[in-house]
């Protein structure tokens, strides 16, 4: 049984950074897709990043050259590097997971894809 926890949100000025963590439990990190998504209030969840066992990474358009996804073997840890933040990046936080599948090029971000979530971190932004 594949347990995720995040941690690291916290709120933040616009233009700020955060960098968020998730600490997998009960995997082979080399067979599994991981990912964050973010849902805000009144909106359906959405992936943000995700990276394959091999660091490959897919990344969300609005978050493209602002969010680094990355991976600590040794520590067995999932970061969400966050800069140049905006009010519209508010949102709980989620990391994920899910068994890689042989035809995925890529971590797919559609959050249907994933069966294991964390119960979230909260994020943030002011203007």
């Amino acid at each position: 049984q594949v347990q995720l926890v995040e941690s690291g949100g916290g709120s933040v000025q616009s233009g700020g950074s955060l960098r968020l963590s998730c600490a997998p439990s009960g995997y082979t990190y080399s067979m599994y897709c991981l990912g964050w998504f973010r849902q805000a209030p009144g909106k359906e969840r959405e992936g943000v990043a995700a990276l394959n066992g091999g660091g490959r990474t897919t990344y969300a358009d609005s978050v493209k050259g602002r969010f680094t996804i990355s991976r600590d073997n040794a520590k067995n840890t999932l970061f969400l590097q966050m800069d140049s933040l905006k009010p519209e990046d508010t949102a709980m936080y989620y990391c994920a997971a899910v068994q890689s599948k042989p035809n995925w090029w890529r971590c797919p971000l559609l959050p249907d894809s994933y069966n294991y979530w964390g119960p979230g971190t909260q994020v943030t932004v002011s203007s």
